[in-house]
């Protein structure tokens, strides 16, 4: 059963919201320089037909890549478990389930936002709207 926040609730627990999607943001990005640079190499090899690894170096990209993929899906449950629904990670967008006239309906925060300003249904197509206060 999903949690349901105030807008009170949600915008009390935005330092600690926030301060986890910035760590998951900047995991998800490091994990996706560690795998980009892992797929370079994996292509380099296959392109010339196999050659020599350093394989010290080799252990250390995977290694860079697996702890930032375990760390970023440790990140998202922590979010999770705040009750939040990540809607994008490249820009932070988070949304907090609330009930709006016995509907679900989400409340609206964006990294560097200042609090929480919009809310919309669970609809596609539903158009934001302006939270109350």
């Amino acid at each position: 059963m999903p949690r349901y926040f105030t807008l009170q609730q949600a915008e009390r627990l935005l330092p600690e919201v926030e301060t986890a999607v910035r760590d998951a943001m900047a995991l998800k990005a490091e994990y996706q320089r560690a795998n980009d640079e892992w797929q370079n190499f994996s292509r380099r090899v296959t392109m010339a037909g196999g050659m020599r690894v350093d394989h010290s170096q080799v252990l250390d990209q995977k290694r860079r890549r697996e702890t930032s993929a375990l760390d970023l899906k440790a990140t998202i449950e922590k979010i999770d478990d705040y009750g939040c629904v990540i809607k994008d990670l490249d820009i932070g967008l988070i949304d907090f389930p609330t009930l709006f006239r016995g509907e679900e309906v989400y409340l609206c925060w964006k990294v560097g936002e200042t609090g929480i300003k919009f809310w919309h249904g669970c609809e596609r197509g539903i158009p934001g709207k302006e939270a109350d206060r």
